[in-house]
């Protein structure tokens, strides 16, 4: 079969637009949302976001080479014939990956939650991709543009597509199960996270159930058994769903196996017999890998090659990714945060079997008006666990002074900044603790990186086996 081509009537039938009125012979290479980068035969979206219009670029993109463009908006400097008008180009731009989605030869995989998805996401790519030829979401492009733009992108040999869904209002996943069509739903988790939109912990629920919901009547879901109401509503609604985890929620045979825990924290299980030794420590990372091993059982990849991939996949991008800085080990787990997630930091620290133990925590955005109670009640479990220092910046900090219980919390440090923290911290440390970063993406607790590396050493990844 020869590569896909986006013909004028592919893509008027995508948009629903009248085919044979104008431009039958054109054709365009791929999609582009980004003028700056638009190539010669492209079909440019012009997107418009809240701080951009991409309908002022694109006479600029047509004099690069787009051979058109899909627009909302009547423009004077451009040849009507050069257009397809629609009445919102971001739901175009889903219609187009529909359309391809519909012409692929491939099972779409979809995976959201409120945590874990884009770690979930690289270990069901890692358990497929040693028997499949599998396209991916790179890094987390998941949203309405993100997830479109992934779909676009396959490639004609695909045999499997995992797709990432994200949420920050309702009806998102919704319309991103619309255009994904997937015949596998995955949901690792829900917590609140997002409550400013999605209100509570219930629409949450929702929120993410509707992945589900727009499964095909033969599609295949699996969830993680965290928190419970996620695999009663999940069974509900379609009583065939698989659930995976640590409780006896989770189904027998999904459950791990032999599970041991290493000094960095990280698991090993068995697999349907065959050794499975995860890179990115954490209990949580467990059930991650054991939904990706079940959408590999799925799709029939046999189980040593699933367990085999599942191992080889490696922490990315501040997401349980370990490093040592001289005698100090670091821990980053600061690319996303919401009160489930942190709890789970805070039990594989408290595993660890460290010398000194380092909590450092940063503001979890986007509660809404729940987050001084949130932020405390996570201080309030960190402070009754084992870890021997906590330090509490941001909204924890505003949540300790406004807690007197909190106060009384043993090696507790207060400080709203993160880098003046850090530089009342340095002077408890002794160069052989282990740090664990904890923190929502926007705090950007990553800064602190080259403050400890000044101060103990340059850092280097550790692999499953101690070696830097």
């Amino acid at each position: 079969m020869g590569a896909y081509v986006w013909t004028d009537e592919r893509v008027r039938a995508a948009l629903g637009l009248p085919v044979g009125s104008g431009g039958g012979d054109r054709s365009f290479t791929r999609v582009s949302t980004d003028s700056r980068s638009v190539e010669p035969g492209e079909l440019f979206v012009a997107l418009e976001g809240e701080h951009f219009d991409g309908h002022d670029y694109v006479a600029d993109a047509l004099e690069k080479g787009a051979c058109g463009a899909v627009v909302s908006q009547s423009l004077d400097r451009v040849d009507p014939g050069a257009v397809y008008e629609v009445d919102d180009t971001l739901l175009a731009l889903g219609r187009l990956a529909f359309h391809r989605g519909e012409a692929l030869n491939a099972s779409i995989v979809a995976i959201t939650g409120s945590s874990g998805k884009t770690g979930t996401k690289d270990l069901t790519r890692g358990a497929l991709e040693g028997s499949l030829r599998v396209h991916a979401t790179p890094g987390n492009l998941n949203n309405r543009i993100g997830l479109p733009m992934t779909l676009l992108a396959a490639p004609d040999e695909a045999e499997v597509v995992v797709l990432e869904m994200a949420t920050n209002e309702p009806g998102e996943i919704g319309a991103l199960a619309v255009i994904a069509a997937p015949q596998i739903g995955v949901i690792t988790t829900v917590s609140e996270t997002h409550l400013e939109k999605l209100e509570s912990l219930d629409g949450v629920l929702t929120e993410k159930l509707a992945l589900l919901s727009g499964l095909a009547a033969d599609g295949q879901a699996v969830v993680g058994d965290e928190p419970r109401q996620l695999p009663e509503a999940a069974r509900k609604l379609r009583p065939t769903c698989r659930v995976a985890g640590w409780t006896d929620r989770a189904d027998a045979a999904l459950r791990p196996d032999r599970p041991e825990m290493d000094i960095q924290g990280r698991w090993g299980f068995h697999w349907k017999g065959h050794a499975v030794s995860l890179e990115t420590p954490g209990r949580h990372t467990v059930r991650n890998a054991l939904l990706a091993l079940t959408v590999a059982d799925m799709l029939d990849v046999a189980p040593e090659r699933a367990a085999e991939g599942v191992s080889g996949v490696r922490p990315t991008g501040m997401r349980g990714e370990v490093r040592r800085l001289g005698g100090l080990s670091l821990i980053l787990d600061c690319y996303n945060a919401n009160p489930q997630s942190t709890r789970a930091a805070i039990d594989l620290l408290a595993d660890l079997s460290a010398r000194s133990r380092v909590l450092f925590l940063g503001t979890m955005l986007e509660l809404g008006v729940r987050s001084e109670e949130l932020h405390g009640q996570v201080l309030s479990y960190a402070c009754a666990g084992r870890v021997e220092t906590i330090v509490a910046t941001g909204e924890f900090a505003r949540a300790a002074r406004s807690a007197p219980a909190l106060q009384a919390c043993s090696g507790l440090l207060v400080q709203d900044d993160p880098e003046a923290a850090y530089s009342e911290l340095r002077s408890r440390l002794k160069g052989d603790e282990t740090v664990l970063l904890k923190a929502s993406r926007g705090v950007e607790l990553e800064r602190l990186i080259p403050m400890l590396e000044e101060d103990f050493g340059s850092a280097t990844s550790v692999d499953r086996a101690g070696r830097s």
